[in-house]
This record gives C-alpha cells, structure tokens and sequence, in this order.
C-alpha cells in the first residue's frame, strides 16, 4: 500500500545570519494576512498561531491569524490562491485535505497545487482514533472487533469529507471491512464536543488534537497512523503493532498566492527559518505536540503531486 508518509529534511540549508528583508522587495513593510482554512482551536490554528508569533519577532510586523472556513477548506484556500502575490496573504495549505477540492472532478474548480507558491511544509501530524475514557473499548483490536460485529452501529467524526481523518477510515474500511457512519465536521473542535457529549463513538483527529486530552484522561487515544510511536504519545502504540498497515497524516505547509515574486519567497524562506529554528519555537512545538517536518519548496510541490493519483484510487474518482 502507497503512504503517505513525509521525510525529514534537515533545516540547515535554510541556515541564515541576522533576517535582513530582501531590499528589492522590501518585504514586509505592514501586517501579513495568515489565513487557516479551518475554525480556531484545531490544529491547524493551533499552529499557525505559534508561527505568527515567532513570525512578528522576527520581522517587526505583525502577522494576523484569519480564520476563513467553509468549502472543506477550499473557501480558505480559494482567498489565499485569488489575493495579490504581493507576501502580505500568505496561509496554511494541508494536504492531503486539498485533494479533494480540485481532484474531484464533479466539483469542476478552477483552483489547484498550481494556484499557490509553495514555500515550505511546517508540520507533521498523523492521524490517530480516539475513544472517551469511560468506553468499553480499550484496544484498536478490541474497536475493531466490535465494529466488525455490528457494521453501521458505530459512528466516527471526522474533519471533512476527503480530509486526512476521512481519508484514514476509508483505508481502514479497505484493509478491515468495517462499516461506519462517518461525521464529518468543519473543525476538529466540533469533533471533540461530540465525542465527549456522548454523540458519537469514535474520533479521528490527529495527534496535537487529542494528546493533551489523553494525558488528562478524559480521551484516551487507541492508535496512532504512523511508522513508529509518537513521542507526544508514547505509551499509544500505532495501527502497525496492531497488524494494520495504515499510515496517514495532516501536513501543513505555508503557501502564497501563485506569482509571489522570487524575492519576497527569500525573505519568507529566511524568516520562516529563523523561527523554526529558534529555540523557543522548537520548545513550544513540543509542548503542543507540533512534529516539526520541513520539506523546502521544490521538494514540497514533488511530495503533493506524487500522491494524486493514489487519493482518486482511495476516493473513487
């Protein structure tokens, strides 16, 4: 089965001295517009408004969060690909939650990965199933056992169709057989409420979503969709050890609308890597859950295109 599984690149071929902004694009001279195609309290958010911080520190000017929901992500996709390439829109891209708004061929969009510079991924976040702490189940094997049992009784939150959630059940549904009635929702913090309110069994989220929760016991996480455990969450072990082969993840990456002049991705390129670097950044990620995975602007558009044709075989499309 194809992966989707993103390498580490080292940071060190984006190692700069003291952030000097390119004078050719004089950039920036006023409040950068980050735009999060999903509601605040998600990962996504959670993310972006680290960055913004350590962004405004490194640039003197302020990089302001604007959260645009709705289209599966695509209406905050769409304002990032249609605004001015003039670096004061920038946003979060996810993938592979985009696939769905310009690979479905029903939907007939007039955006793509083409619409967007891609400038770098940020994070990695895989997927992961969890359960409220007073359920019955207290392993994968045993939920999976239980769904098997009763095909249709179970529900699972997810956060859109065609998002990586999505996406993870469907791979699960392939290599299983189980059936669910899947929920999807706009944010992840609408998942969560329902899962602790009782409405459904299951949430699929990722990670920085749900550790903090189990840490404090009122969720408790049953597996995690990467190659090995999760530092963030040591003691879950992944699908693999269970004998389930399912890798997925929500990668967020910065991107700006397509055209953004070669100067002005420098001198992102260079504030982007101060702040990752930084001490302080790679301290807070960690207490967030936040896996720092950059992939530079080349290879990062080589990753996104490499698995489409795997998302229309998984989707039907």
């Amino acid at each position: 089965m194809k992966k989707f599984v993103l390498a580490f690149v080292s940071l060190a071929f984006l190692t700069v001295g003291p952030y000097v902004p390119a004078a050719a694009a004089d950039w920036p001279s006023k409040p950068v517009k980050l735009i999060v195609a999903y509601g605040p309290g998600g990962g996504t958010d959670i993310t972006a408004r680290l960055l913004a911080q350590g962004l405004e520190k490194v640039t003197g000017k302020p990089f302001v969060v604007v959260n645009i929901t709705g289209g599966a992500g695509w209406t905050g996709w769409a304002a990032i690909a249609n605004a001015n390439p003039d670096g004061y829109t920038i946003g979060y891209l996810n993938i592979p939650n985009m696939y769905m708004g310009y690979l479905d061929p029903r939907l007939k969009r007039a955006e793509n990965i083409e619409s967007f510079t891609l400038i770098m991924n940020h994070v990695v976040d895989p997927c992961v199933w969890t359960v409220r702490a007073d359920s019955p189940y207290k392993t994968l094997k045993d939920l999976i056992g239980a769904i098997k049992k009763s095909p249709g009784k179970f529900s699972i939150a997810t956060h859109g169709n065609g998002g990586d959630d999505h996406l993870a059940y469907l791979d699960m549904k392939r290599i299983t057989g189980i059936e669910m009635n899947v929920i999807h929702n706009n944010s992840t913090a609408l998942s969560r409420s329902q899962l602790l309110g009782g409405h459904v069994d299951i949430l699929g989220a990722n990670v920085s979503e749900v550790f903090q929760n189990h840490q404090s016991r009122d969720m408790i996480v049953l597996g995690v969709m990467d190659e090995k455990r999760s530092p963030f969450l040591p003691d879950v072990p992944t699908f693999k050890e269970h004998g389930y082969d399912a890798q997925w993840a929500s990668t967020r990456g910065i991107g700006a609308p397509a055209g953004l002049p070669d100067a002005i991705v420098q001198s992102l390129t260079e504030a982007l890597a101060r702040v990752i670097e930084s001490p302080e950044h790679q301290a807070k990620a960690k207490q967030l859950g936040l896996g720092l995975k950059v992939i530079p602007e080349a290879e990062y558009k080589i990753t996104i295109k490499s698995y489409e044709q795997h998302i229309k075989t998984l989707m039907g499309w």
